[in-house]
């Protein structure tokens, strides 16, 4: 039997239509959820205070250290989203009045400042054009002038979803050194932890957050955040107000052995351990390079096409995200209508400065080439109804000769 499923507004008039086939979910998170996560968390509610449940968190906590890269770090489970694991970050190792550096350079970048001002800090904006990376020689200089170390935390996004821009997390840890500044490490890690290679240890990072709804491919509603002992350790005078969000908690149940202050997301946690069970199965590194490869073969799409990557130089390019700039004729606004309404196409919108001006293409989590040149097809057919003068089959080509020759046999099958 087929379900055609109709939702209506208090109009009458119909709000949405189950079109045939997938919807093909190529936004930046969130991003497609495996089969065998789905299954996972297809369960009843359990008592968390049960024997199983503990003895699955503490697991969890040990193999969450794994995606971060980290033997010292602590990892909090919290039912929230990447908005609430900034809050947990910053309330949990800052105090009211607090200096912090952060860096602008897109619309999530500018929502974490948002929140470092609201909540009370006296943040110092370092803001570049959006398709830049962060400034690092205006953070350099900031840090040689501070010598009293007023500059409590320097706090950067490590992937700016909204323009498709990766920072270098190990350049800002040496800029960190060679001026022996104590400041902490705040990293959102939301579109890149799983995807890119991420390494907590060896950067320094003192705390590191992500969401599940992003690379590790799980429904919205699980905020992981990493403390190092040194984050810890500032957290024990940090004075900022937090209850929800207070690390104290955690650590206490920690400590009696029930890991949880209150009540977890028993689905989440059970599609927690499937989607890490995948992850590893792949092998970390091989998730590294798959994400590598999508990346390139998108923008080898993009340049077939004759459009540019809103990222400015090849330095910053994303290999979870990439940002296309449309012509000025073009709004990129109607792109991703035409997708969603014509082509059961999923692509992300522009934000805030670049709305109407970029549609972002997510090619981050449970995906793989041929998926992706299904959706690289359907942007030629998109881009060809508004009025674009692409040749079709273009950037599929572009897209098909790379991965054709870049392509591994797939590790559980050789």
């Amino acid at each position: 039997m087929n379900i055609v499923c109709l939702w209506y507004s208090a109009g009458g008039k119909m709000d949405y239509f189950y079109g045939p086939g997938r919807n093909h979910l190529f936004v930046p998170g969130p991003v497609n959820i495996p089969e065998p996560v789905i299954r996972a968390m297809n369960r009843n509610n359990e008592d968390y205070r049960s024997p199983a449940v503990p003895a699955m968190t503490k697991t969890l906590l040990e193999d969450v250290k794994k995606i971060f890269k980290t033997t010292s770090g602590i990892p909090f489970l919290i039912p929230t989203t990447g908005t609430g694991a900034w809050e947990s970050a910053l309330t949990n190792t800052l105090s009211p009045g607090d200096r912090t550096v952060s860096f602008l350079i897109g619309q999530f970048s500018l929502l974490w400042i948002d929140q470092q001002q609201r909540l009370g800090f006296n943040v110092d904006v370092v803001e570049s054009d959006w398709g830049q990376g962060a400034n690092l020689d205006i953070l350099a200089s900031k840090l040689a002038e501070d010598t009293a170390h007023t500059i409590k935390a320097v706090c950067i996004v490590h992937n700016e979803t909204a323009t498709g821009v990766t920072n270098n997390l190990a350049k800002v840890r040496k800029i960190l050194d060679d001026y022996s500044h104590p400041a902490l490490f705040l990293v959102d890690g939301v579109s890149s932890i799983c995807a890119l290679d991420f390494r907590m240890d060896e950067w320094g990072v003192d705390v590191a957050l992500t969401g599940s709804q992003k690379a590790l491919s799980l429904p919205t509603g699980m905020g992981i955040v990493c403390a190092s002992p040194k984050a810890i350790e500032a957290s024990k005078t940090a004075k900022s107000v937090r209850v929800f969000f207070d690390w104290k908690d955690y650590l206490k149940f920690y400590n009696l052995g029930t890991f949880w202050p209150y009540t977890p997301s028993i689905q989440l946690l059970y599609g927690l351990r499937a989607a890490l069970d995948l992850l590893f199965a792949e092998g970390l590194e091989n998730v590294f390079e798959r994400h590598a490869r999508l990346g390139k073969a998108t923008r080898l799409a993009v340049e077939a096409w004759g459009l540019k990557n809103c990222t400015q130089k090849e330095e910053w390019f994303s290999d979870t995200v990439t940002a296309v700039v449309v012509p000025p004729y073009i709004d990129s606004a109607e792109i991703v209508r035409r997708g969603w309404k014509r082509y059961n196409l999923s692509l992300g919108l522009g934000l805030n400065k670049v709305a109407g001006k970029v549609f972002r293409i997510g090619h981050l989590g449970n995906l793989n080439e041929l998926q992706l040149l299904g959706c690289l097809a359907g942007v030629e057919m998109i881009l060809k109804d508004v009025g674009y003068p692409v040749k079709l089959g273009s950037g599929v080509a572009a897209a098909c000769a790379y991965l054709q020759n870049n392509t591994p046999l797939i590790a559980s099958r050789v």
